[in-house]
């Protein structure tokens, strides 16, 4: 998977929170590469944490006895997809 290639696209019925029929982005021609707002797979597991309920700044996890983020230290929730800000 390359990173900033990602396009969110929710087909109705969609996730509780996201703008119902909602096309987040572009890509090219051929489909491999986003050419309009790309999104960092570390916004897009934040986005979907937060629409779970979850706080991605607090779910962590163990690895060679550091707490690590699923989103590492930069993932920011894409709030332009939500429902309601």
């Amino acid at each position: 998977m390359q990173m900033h290639t990602g396009i969110f696209q929710f087909p109705r019925p969609t996730l509780g929170g996201v703008k119902p029929g909602l096309a987040f982005g572009s890509t090219d021609d051929y489909g491999t590469e986003a050419v309009e707002n790309p999104v960092h797979i570390h916004d897009w597991h934040a986005t979907i944490l937060h629409l779970l309920g979850l706080d991605h700044k607090k779910l962590t996890y163990n690895f060679a006895r550091r707490e690590m983020r699923l989103t590492d230290t930069r993932g920011e929730v894409v709030k332009a997809i939500l429902a309601s800000v």
